[in-house]
């Protein structure tokens, strides 16, 4: 059988990250947590007592810190796993099968399930929300100027687990609009970094194309009430989006 890694990335992740290592048990010979030197929790600690390795590094972004956790893993390949999601024994079961027939894949997408409120969400985009998150390390690698909702680049190509990995997304309204911002204010920041620039018609038809994506395309309507606000919601942060976007200064400024 491969060799596999788990690799982390984390910051003031106390209160979730031990159940995440949890999850991993067994499953893994190497539990890498790359923890952002900003954290002031007991983050580093949790990790230790449950057996993990921890490296504390300064925050270079997303893309480049899954790039160093790759450089510091062991395994022949590195399961990506966020500290608010957990593998199901499905999945543990799926992924020492699949290492044990020495695949010769680069990668593997794993559907995950995304809980809001403590409640399962099936429309929106949010399932069967696919993530390349089993990789083969020295075949895949990050692009860095892609700062959010980053993804893989391989070597080769990939294939499809059927166990889920379990995301704790949203628990408390207050997260919820703290993590749009972040994302918002991110990806304006990647749309800058491409030469795009704001226009003010973005305003107005950018908020209504995500509504009618997320909510009539993606089937939100499925999720009732809760479907409507979290649409609404990203909907919202398209506006963000564009007004930190238009904050940018031009070229040459």
């Amino acid at each position: 059988m491969d060799s596999l890694s788990v690799a982390i990335i984390a910051r003031d992740e106390e209160r979730h990250i031990g159940e995440a290592i949890a999850s991993v048990t067994g499953l893994a010979g190497d539990v890498l947590a790359l923890i952002d030197d900003r954290t002031r929790d007991a983050t580093a600690d949790t990790c230790r007592a449950r057996g993990a390795r921890v490296e504390i590094e300064p925050w270079r972004g997303f893309p480049a810190q899954r790039n160093r956790a790759l450089g510091l893993c062991t395994g022949d390949w590195v399961l990506f796993l966020d500290a608010d999601e957990r593998v199901t024994p499905e999945l543990a079961m799926e992924i020492r099968a699949t290492l044990n027939a020495d695949p010769p894949l680069a990668g593997y997408w794993i559907p995950r399930y995304n809980l809001f409120f403590g409640r399962r969400v099936f429309g929106g985009g949010w399932y069967p929300d696919p993530q390349l998150r089993l990789l083969r390390r020295g075949r895949a690698r990050y692009d860095e100027t892609r700062l959010v909702h980053e993804f893989a680049e391989l070597d080769g190509p990939a294939g499809q687990l059927h166990g889920h990995l379990l995301h704790l997304n949203i628990e408390r309204f207050d997260e919820l609009w703290r993590k749009q911002r972040s994302y918002a204010i991110q990806e304006a920041h990647t749309l800058y970094l491409s030469g795009v620039r704001a226009r003010w018609r973005n305003f107005g038809g950018a908020p209504a194309r995500e509504f009618y994506r997320r909510f009539i395309t993606l089937r939100g309507y499925r999720d009732g009430a809760l479907g409507l606000v979290l649409c609404a919601t990203l909907a919202l942060f398209e506006v963000v989006k564009y007004a930190h976007l238009k904050g940018l200064p031009e070229p040459g400024r």
